[in-house]
């Protein structure tokens, strides 16, 4: 048994009927490509052989009474891999259009907190003989960094490889939670909030030196709460729009080279270009720059060794106002520059430490009132989106035996921002996952075709530097 994380149990209390805040990953299989054979069963049977590798997919979250204190991780001494392994067969006639609202349809529904948080759906009926499967994990139970680790034990490096049978399982009484313990142990450690009034002038503190900072007329990040409206910036319903695309990864490192920037500078500056071409399609676009979100692991800076989100945030311009690509890649690359020094003054553990102090029915409360109320329609934008770049392996991998021909992410949608893009490269590939709630954008495959417009017009200035 295992006690959550503030940061962790956030996710739980921050959740609800529209906003989900589970992740997920559209991964397309190509059995063919090196011979293996397909057969579901056998599938889910790999599947099964190798989870005793990965505790946390066969552990479920449990309240304490009255909650008293953040929930605990305890072993599912019920675990049944047939609720969590589902098969589906792709609608005719199979393409990506049916396969990105298939996923919508799945991405759309919420988790079932009484086991393990996680599912797989596997998709047949895709051209070529190809596969698919959607996995699901809760944001409580998994991060980018944390996912990449579980990955990692269901992948491998060559075709075909066949895990041994699991030991036996052994649970006891002890794998049962006490309910009258953890609510003796929530009011004991009920002082210990009190620990938030000392947060009061630290935060005091490094606000004084993002001041002293912007005095000095050094740049740092966008200011939250000053993003334009957008369509896509109003409160979320639970259905789901879904859209992805793949481009190599040399063009970016061509682009990069070129522009003598970051990898990450290039792919802000890509999907800014395509985020200004759909909004513009849509007589849409602000006339100033919309803001993203973007996650930062801070699992090698951390002071904190237990849970499992270890993540802060920053806020990037993304210079949407700007018409000329090669300028607002050089705007993106120098304001990364002070967006990364003004994030290091607040510190890596910034929102891990305010998190710890996070009152679950006060949450909880607040959150369904902002949804009901649509809060988020009332007062400035805090940001527009969400823009998530994860660097994966670069080299062919096998998931369960097959090998991956394309792994898209798709990150949570939140109200006020009903829109995230998160990136993943690996094997050579950049693949851009689109997720939005599918009434404020109902056509996020325009947004990813656009993703190809701005990558050749990167590319056709990196081609005039010669």
């Amino acid at each position: 048994m295992e006690r959550l994380t503030g940061l962790d149990a956030s996710f739980l209390y921050l959740e609800t009927d529209t906003q989900l805040l589970h992740v997920c990953a559209l991964l397309i299989l190509d059995p063919p490509a090196d011979g293996t054979n397909y057969e579901f069963t056998a599938l889910k049977e790999e599947l099964g052989r190798r989870l005793h590798l990965i505790p946390s997919m066969r552990r479920r979250v449990h309240r304490v009474p009255f909650d008293l204190d953040h929930p605990v991780w305890v072993t599912d001494t019920g675990f049944d891999l047939d609720r969590h392994v589902r098969r589906l067969g792709l609608p005719s006639p199979g393409g990506p259009k049916e396969l990105a609202e298939l996923v919508g349809d799945i991405a759309a529904q919420p988790m079932d907190r009484d086991r393990p948080l996680w599912e797989m759906w596997v998709i047949e009926g895709l051209a070529d003989d190809k596969v698919a499967v959607v996995s699901k994990y809760h944001h409580a139970a998994v991060d980018g960094v944390t996912g990449a680790n579980m990955m990692a034990y269901l992948c491998d490096a060559e075709p075909g490889v066949r895990y041994p049978d699991p030991p036996a399982e052994n649970h006891t009484e002890s794998d049962e939670p006490n309910d009258l313990a953890l609510a003796a142990e929530g009011l004991v450690r009920m002082p210990a909030k009190l620990g938030v009034v000392g947060m009061v002038p630290k935060t005091l503190g490094k606000l004084g030196g993002m001041v002293q900072r912007r005095r000095a007329d050094k740049q740092g990040m966008a200011l939250p709460f000053t993003a334009p409206r957008t369509p896509f910036n109003r409160t979320i319903t639970r259905h789901r729009s879904v859209a992805f695309t793949t481009a190599p990864l040399a063009d970016i490192k061509e682009i990069r080279a070129a522009f003598d920037v970051k990898i990450n500078d290039v792919v802000l500056t890509v999907i800014a270009g395509a985020l200004r071409q759909y909004l513009s399609e849509h007589d849409e676009l602000p006339d100033t720059s919309l803001i993203a979100s973007v996650p930062v692991s801070t699992h090698e800076t951390s002071r904190h060794e237990r849970g499992v989100n270890k993540v802060s945030t920053l806020f990037a311009q993304l210079y949407t106002d700007v018409e000329d690509p090669v300028e607002r890649l050089r705007l993106i690359a120098e304001a990364n520059v002070g967006a990364k020094e003004e994030h290091e003054v607040l510190g890596a553990d910034f929102l891990q430490d305010w998190a710890e102090y996070a009152p679950p029915n006060t949450f909880r409360i607040a959150v369904r009132a902002y949804s009901s109320f649509k809060l988020a329609e009332r007062h400035p934008v805090v940001h527009n989106l969400v823009i998530s770049n994860v660097p994966g392996p670069q080299q062919p991998l096998y998931f369960l035996g097959h090998r991956i021909d394309s792994l898209f992410p798709f990150g949570p949608v939140f109200h006020g921002a009903g829109l995230n893009v998160t990136v993943l490269s690996a094997n050579g590939d950049l693949d851009f996952g689109f997720i939005a709630c599918r009434e404020l954008v109902p056509d996020p495959d325009r947004m990813a075709d656009a993703v190809h417009d701005s990558i050749s017009a990167l590319l056709k200035a990196a081609h005039a530097q010669r």
